[in-house]
Order: structure tokens, then sequence, then C-alpha cells
């Protein structure tokens, strides 16, 4: 097992850019960067009844800086705040992305999105919601830049983007596949 040797911050922002210096059981060192964030969360609401799961659609940074000028299909997902459960923090970030009031969260598990290179543990949820839910105007923090549309998309096309390879977001990805297991009658 690797072990640390040295660690030096190199950026401290929005996130944290550490470079370790790991020696390996042979003795060998190499360098790693680590981005640390912190904790995010992130749901697929859906309702059942309607068969229509509530994603979001956004520009996204990375998205740009590769020439892709189309908005990323989204389950809506935030970083959790200091001293913030993951629970609490989907629920504001809901609110704040879709206008949706979660009330049933399905735990699916904690992943980490890229371990390669990101200090980051994602928790992700399924929570099932009626259009009554639907009370904010949603759209995201003004002062966050975000300019989020809010759209309910059919599970069935929710499935073939699935099974096309259009649904580009990971954690998205993730939960339609856990709810299409765990549901696969909604779809």
């Amino acid at each position: 097992m690797p072990r640390i040797i040295n660690s030096r911050l190199a950026y401290d922002g929005y996130a944290k850019v550490t470079v370790l210096t790991l020696a390996g059981d042979d003795g060998a060192e190499h360098n790693r960067e680590v981005v640390s964030l912190g904790q995010s969360a992130c749901v697929l609401p859906y309702d059942p009844d309607r068969k229509v799961a509530l994603v979001v659609r956004l520009a996204r940074a990375p998205l740009i800086a590769e020439a892709i000028e189309e908005d990323l299909v989204e389950a809506p997902a935030g970083m959790l705040a200091k001293d913030e459960t993951a629970e609490a923090c989907i629920r504001r970030e809901t609110m704040e992305e879709a206008g949706l009031e979660l009330r049933e969260l399905e735990p699916v598990g904690v992943c980490w999105p890229s371990p390669g290179v990101l200090g980051e543990r994602t928790h992700l949820f399924l929570a099932p919601y009626r259009q009554a839910d639907r009370t904010g105007a949603g759209g995201g923090l003004a002062e966050e830049h975000e300019a989020i549309t809010v759209e309910e998309m059919p599970l069935a096309k929710l499935w073939r983007d699935c099974l096309d390879g259009a649904l580009n977001d990971l954690k998205t990805l993730a939960l339609a596949l856990t709810l299409h297991s765990r549901r696969p009658e909604l779809f």
C-alpha cells in the first residue's frame, strides 16, 4: 500500500488541490494531485403516477472547455455545507434547483465519482414526488450563476437515453439504472 511522504497545498479556492508525494512498497516515489471538494448529494426525483423524472439542464464549465455546446442533463445535486447532512443538503438543493419539496428519500449509496483525482463522496438518493410538491420556482441561485432549466422527462425516454449512451452525467446514469432495477414497471 503506498504511503504519503509529503503533502503540499497547491491551490485553495472552491476546491483545494493538494499534491501528494507517495512512496510505493518498492520505495519508488510519485506525485498525485487530489482535488478536494467535500461531500455532495444527488437525487433523482420521480413521479410514479405520471411516470416522469425531474431533471435539470445547465451549462457546465468542463463541457464548455471541451467545446461541447449543450447543457448537461442531470439529477439535482449539490455540495454539503459544513455540518449539513446529505438529506438536508439534497432537500435544499432540490428546492433551489427545481422548486421541488422532497418528502421521502430512498438511499441508494455513497460513491466516489472519480477517485483517481477527486476527493469527493457523493450520497445518492431516489425520491418519489407528486405534481403538488413543485412549490417553488427553481432555476438555481442567481449568485451561483446556475441558469438551470427544470424538465420532467418521461421515464421511458430516460431509459432510452441510458441504453443509447445519451445520458452523460454519471450520477444521473447510476440513479436511472437503480430506479429501473427497483421499479421496472415505471418504465
